[in-house]
Parts: structure tokens; sequence; C-alpha cells
């Protein structure tokens, strides 16, 4: 299972999150989010992330030459579209920058079944996507809720691997594995506050999911990472 711990704003954040083993790291360009980073900021916290690990760059509804100019001044790796993004609309601007790229699906309830979640994925896939992220829907915010949605309406056959996100922390995310997805994306889960991290709740969670990596780890080993 592949770990990305979102909503950074704290260059220490990302070493904590890097030295524990996160796989990915997300950076929030909407402004109205309490996570967001200039893109300014975001440059000196992507050139804090090793090699080997992504960095993803929320956008919401961005403009093509506004995510342009983002491309040619943070060195991101994979942009997660997080808004009314249509399939056609996320290739065009992937295209434009020549990066690869997620979109994630709010999903609803009330208006979602198994079949229109599998036939939206189709869409997605057949304009390129690499992965689709699912959330929460919330009728006034693109994500960052903290609440999870109906995880039986995650299909078993999708076309695209599923990245879980919603409400997601430490005591709840080891019933994940198993769910027919390959990734975990948590934000609030791991915070003290909007945008801070918690090194305590950002080790729980890599425990929960990592098992196998933290196995032969004492308790002493482990607090060693702030």
């Amino acid at each position: 299972m592949y770990v990305k711990f979102c909503g950074f704003t704290q260059l220490s954040d990302i070493h904590t999150a890097t030295q524990l083993g996160v796989d990915a790291v997300g950076l929030v360009f909407y402004p109205p989010s309490p996570r967001a980073v200039t893109p300014m900021q975001a440059k000196t916290l992507s050139a804090a992330v090793p090699a080997f690990v992504s960095v993803v760059a929320l956008v919401v509804n961005m403009p093509k030459d506004e995510l342009i100019e983002l491309a040619d001044t943070v060195p991101f790796d994979i942009i997660q579209f997080h808004g009314d993004e249509t399939p056609e609309e996320c290739e065009q601007l992937a295209s434009a920058i020549n990066k690869r790229w997620i979109k994630a699906l709010r999903i609803n309830a009330e208006q979602h079944t198994l079949d229109s979640v599998r036939a939206q994925i189709d869409k997605f896939a057949a304009a390129g996507a690499s992965s689709i992220l699912l959330d929460a829907y919330h009728q006034h915010k693109y994500g960052g809720t903290g609440a999870r949605f109906d995880w039986s309406l995650i299909p078993k056959d999708s076309s695209l691997p599923i990245i879980l996100a919603g409400g997601l922390d430490s005591e709840n995310v080891a019933a994940t594995s198993a769910l027919p997805i390959y990734a975990v994306d948590v934000s609030g889960g791991i915070e003290q506050d909007k945008g801070k991290k918690d090194a305590a709740k950002m080790r729980g969670f890599m425990k929960a999911v990592k098992r196998d990596r933290w196995q032969n780890e004492t308790l002493s080993e482990l607090s060693n990472i702030e």
C-alpha cells in the first residue's frame, strides 16, 4: 500500500514525512484552502523532497496559463485535479505541461452507485489518467473535509488504480487493507492544526499502513523521529 500525505506548509513536516517513508507529498494550490501554499513556498518545500518520493500538485479548476506558470516554478511530478475538471480538460491541461495526472472524484452515496462510479473512472482512464482518487463529497468544499464516504461504492474492477481519501487516520486506516485500492491519502488525520502536521500522528499512520517496515522497530527507535 502506498501512502500520500497532503497539505504541507512546513519544511520540518516534509523532513519528518520523508524520514518516515511516505511515498508522496501533496502541495495545495487552491487559495481558499487553509493548507494552500504559494508557488515560491512550494518551490522551497519541494526542494526538501528526496528522489523517489513524488511531489503532487493539487489544483482546483486552475486556468491553463496559471498551471503552466506553476509548472515553470515548482518541480512537481504529478497533477491532482481536484475540482470540476472534465476528462477532456484534464487531458489538455496535463498535456500543456507534459505531466502525469490523477483526478479526484467526490463520492456522494445519495447520488452515486457502483456503476456510476465505475463509469466515471472509465472516462478519466480513457483520457489518460494515471490513477483515480476517491474522496467524500461536500456541497461547499473540494476536499480536506475529514469525512468518510461509503466504502462499498469503491469498485473492485476499476479501470484505474484507486487512491482512497477522506477521514483516514491511524485508527481506521488498517481497515482499508481489504479494499480494492492501492494507495491512501491523508491530510487532516495527521495534523495538529490546518497545514501543520503532527509527528506522532504521521508516525502512527505509517506504522498502521506499512506494518512490514515497522515490525522490527522498537518504540525507542520510533520516538527518535519527531
